[in-house]
């Protein structure tokens, strides 16, 4: 019996994906045409605030820098400046890039390369908070107390200039170092602060495995799936995206101070069902896990060693609490369907804890273009753009669509690269962590770690216990992969598999 040996890398083509869910990075020549030839149309209204020396926090090799942030402490708790880059300023809404863009909804990400919301001329230059160069932004200023609790917050039109461009590993190196930017240099005590309001607020966060395809750089066109590792850092710089995100939704709640003058995108979540939760305490039973009673969810997940078998089991269940994820839109006092019909909407965003919306990527996903400018013009008082509320129902049904087929897209580059890895290797055995038990028809899901593979398994291994299991079959062409348990009894199944 052949156990497992380490799978490194293999070549894979993910052009039928491309081609599968009518992705193409290719734009219309006006649209290109105006993506070139964009100016700001509020150059001469806006404040200069090139003397904050906000910073980018990115992945490395990103160019489609949407953020600049600047973080101090003051007297009374914080300050955050969030620069965020001004699409809405360059976009004429009534052209050609405007309706491409409202067609495509987001940027697609392959791991050969994406396909972007805009041109790259414009996401990955003029428009991108690159180093060193003056750039038309939405500017947030949101004054915190020392418990970072948002007392104050507004946003305005301003030209900032980044001073330096950082990313996660560097931040958190130097954050473990004792030498953050000055720019950051509050930020891991301001991110566990905001952390810690989540936990209070009910927020759910999961830190399940991240699998990630990624080019093998020691070999020629071959790529291998691995585990990005989620720093605090990440953890951190989220949290200020979160804040951004929950201070718009206030804004728009709030409108002008008329019930009836409520416009919004948001972003919402209803609550878990209650059965899902029910589930979730019987399986921490289950597992030994102690969960008082009156703990909320997000804390008792919290809380667990991610590296633990029990807590892969839970984070992994969780997931069925965070369902139903939507944009909702407001014009009025109530909510407004793809239908154009209005309805009485939950306004929450559950795993948030708070009404939240998108705002902090117009670069990468239409929506924050939209909520931007309502966030804009209310601060200022006046009147939100026609042309806003005439797209707000189309945006959010645009969003839903493009979410649906973006987690689609890179569930089939996984599972391509999976297969592939794996086609060579039926009848190998891998040590596994099984997330899932089976259930009816649903077969077990597993956990192998090298390579990091989310697979189903027939048979009925132990929910949350270390098992050895056999690869059944892995077929490319259909992105399929089964594992059976207990590994040394399914030889003949597996033989048979493999051979056909």
């Amino acid at each position: 019996m052949e156990l497992h040996q380490r799978i490194v890398s293999a070549p894979v083509d993910f052009g039928a994906i491309r081609s599968e869910f009518g992705l193409t990075a290719a734009y219309p020549a006006a649209a290109r045409a105006e993506a070139r030839d964009a100016v700001d149309a509020f150059a001469g209204d806006r404040i200069d605030r090139t003397d904050i020396p906000f910073v980018t926090i990115d992945p490395p090799g990103a160019m489609d820098l949407d953020q600049a942030l600047h973080l101090e402490r003051t007297g009374t708790g914080y300050r955050v400046h969030y620069a965020i880059a001004d699409v809405g300023a360059v976009i004429d809404p009534a052209g050609a890039l405007a309706r491409e863009a409202g067609a495509r909804g987001q940027t697609f990400y392959l791991p050969d390369g994406t396909v972007p919301l805009h041109p790259p001329i414009l996401s990955e230059n003029s428009a991108s908070l690159l180093p060193e160069q003056t750039r038309p932004v939405a500017l947030w200023t949101i004054e915190l107390d020392e418990n970072a609790e948002p007392q104050r917050f507004s946003v305005v039109r301003a030209t900032v200039r980044s001073r330096a461009r950082l990313d996660y590993a560097t931040v958190q190196a130097d954050a473990d170092a004792g030498r953050l930017h000055p720019s950051i240099a509050a930020l891991p005590e301001f991110g566990t602060r905001r952390i810690e309001a989540g936990l209070a607020r009910g927020a759910i966060g999961l830190r399940l495995p991240a699998q990630s395809v990624v080019r093998d750089d020691d070999t020629d066109g071959n790529w291998r799936l691995v585990v990005e590792p989620r720093t605090a850092a990440d953890d951190w710089n989220e949290q200020i995206s979160l804040l951004t995100g929950m201070c718009a939704a206030r804004i728009m709640l709030d409108g002008n101070g008329s019930e009836g003058e409520r416009i919004a995108l948001l972003r919402t979540m209803p609550p878990p069902a209650d059965a899902a939760a029910e589930s979730m305490r019987r399986t921490a039973a289950a597992l030994g896990v102690d969960w008082p009673e009156e703990q909320p969810v997000g804390r008792m997940l919290a809380e667990l060693d991610p590296n633990t078998p029990a807590a892969l089991v839970l984070m992994s269940e969780a997931t069925g609490l965070l369902r139903g994820a939507s944009y909702t839109v407001l014009d009025g006092a109530v909510g407004m369907a793809p239908d154009g019909l209005q309805h009485s909407v939950e306004l929450q965003h559950s795993a948030i804890g708070a009404p939240y919306a998108h705002v902090t990527a117009p670069l990468r996903r239409l929506a924050d273009r939209f909520a931007t400018e309502i966030c804009l013009a209310r601060s200022a008082g006046i009147e939100v753009p026609q042309w806003v509320r005439d797209g707000l129902v189309g945006t959010a049904e645009t969003m839903r669509r493009s979410d649906a087929v973006a987690g689609k897209v890179e569930r089939a580059c996984i599972d391509l690269t999976e297969a592939t890895l794996l086609a060579p290797r039926a009848g190998t055995e891998f040590e596994a962590v099984v997330v899932r038990e089976a259930n009816g028809n649903r077969p077990a899901e597993i956990f192998v770690a090298d390579p990091p593979v989310l697979g189903p398994c027939v048979g009925q291994p132990p929910e949350g216990e270390s098992v050895r299991v056999r690869l059944v079959s892995a077929d490319p062409a259909n992105r399929k992969i089964t594992f059976a348990y207990p590994a040394k009894d399914q030889s003949a199944d597996s033989d048979s598999a493999a051979a056909g």
